[in-house]
């Protein structure tokens, strides 16, 4: 007979279901608890970034431009941020073909969404994407969809630092015609693929450790380095208004008398 724990259940209770039974009935409502509770914290987590309220706000007024027929494209939000596609159509032309360039159309485009941009520029990380259409393209300047789509994005990058944008919350690549968005099979399908991407980070960059201030402390070399100090010992940086002041030149030495000057062939 095994020894029975205090605290624990006995095998033979009924609340605990032996090997080849079925379990208790409490344990359905349990499990249907546990993954309700998983669920719930997936939808949390999946709509983290539309409970920004500034990327909801954003969001908000693209829609409305895109409805009232001032931009096309669309706008969408996830985990992990907010994706503003500006799409080409019959009317808007984002480049000339093989170029790089914005055109007028596309600057007039931007000029729509820059300010919204702005705001968001100030706490989010914005990625310009490029993307093309599956039709090669071989130059002198591009050798590929990559170089051009890159090419893309660096210039839509430009116009807005232009206007003012802070770099450090910027950056550009290009995906060339590996990010289709409908087969490239009809004229109007290569003018959808061929867009530009507004992805709004969620979370930003992170910033790299801020140096310490001037005038502390820091540890001098290991022990049996060269320059290294004695146990115990700290070496101190001195601020320029801390630094030790030069050494006063010596003053010179006085001439001797005449009489005791040293004659030439006599010993120095």
């Amino acid at each position: 007979m095994r020894k029975r724990v205090k605290g624990m259940i006995p095998e033979d209770d009924k609340r605990v279901a032996p090997m080849g039974e079925p379990a208790p009935p409490w344990m359905v409502n349990y499990a249907d608890l546990m993954t309700e509770l998983v669920c719930f914290f997936v939808i949390l987590y999946a709509l983290s970034a539309a409970l920004n309220k500034d990327m909801q706000k954003a969001q908000q007024e693209i829609q409305e431009m895109i409805k009232e027929g001032k931009m096309a494209g669309q706008v969408a939000m996830d985990k992990e941020g907010m994706r503003i596609t500006l799409e080409e159509n019959s009317q808007v032309s984002f480049f000339d073909s093989a170029k790089a360039d914005l055109t007028d159309p596309m600057k007039q485009q931007m000029e729509k969404l820059a300010p919204i941009l702005f705001k968001l520029s100030e706490k989010h990380d914005i990625v310009v994407e490029g993307h093309t259409d599956n039709v090669p393209i071989a130059t002198k300047q591009y050798a590929s969809n990559w170089e051009l789509s890159s090419a893309r994005a660096t210039s839509v990058v430009k116009f807005l630092l232009a206007d003012k944008f802070n770099p450090k919350h910027l950056a550009a690549v290009g995906y060339g015609e590996y990010h289709p968005i409908v087969p490239n099979d009809t004229e109007l399908n290569r003018k959808k693929n061929r867009r530009v991407v507004f992805f709004i980070k969620n979370n930003p960059y992170p910033d790299a450790p801020a140096a310490g201030p001037p005038g502390i402390k820091k540890p001098g070399p290991a022990a049996g380095e060269p320059g290294s100090l004695q146990p115990g010992a700290t070496s101190v940086v001195l601020t320029p208004a801390e630094e030790a002041p030069a050494l006063e030149a010596e003053p010179a030495a006085e001439p001797a008398p005449e009489g005791d000057a040293a004659q030439p062939g006599e010993g120095q």
